[in-house]
């Protein structure tokens, strides 16, 4: 199994704050182009994700219902995207969606 390749990445947050994001690179070496990429794509991977998953708890009407995502950052094509990661350890955002009655 290949080794994944990680680099510490420039990324413009929203509000225009620059940080520093451990990024896998997918498909080989990758050159940071001149512009910064943006943390956009990976908020919107959460949004569709989260979508999803509102629109099925919706259905079946659990009482409350607690979701645990490990997101993994990649770079691809000089932009960044979220993968889906199996094991929260390996993530480098867990997010936790609670949705219930108290």
């Amino acid at each position: 199994m290949e080794e994944q390749q990680t680099q510490a990445i420039p990324v413009q947050l929203p509000n225009g704050t620059v940080i520093h994001v451990q990024a896998t690179l997918l498909g080989g070496e990758e050159q940071v182009s001149a512009h910064l990429p943006t943390f956009d794509e990976v908020g919107h991977a959460i949004e569709g994700i989260a979508h999803v998953l509102v629109t099925s708890l919706e259905r079946v009407k659990p009482r409350k219902t607690c979701v645990e995502l490990g997101i993994e950052i990649a770079l691809e094509s000089g932009k960044l995207t979220a993968l889906l990661v199996r094991g929260s350890s390996t993530a480098n955002i867990k997010v936790t969606l609670e949705w219930g009655s108290e």
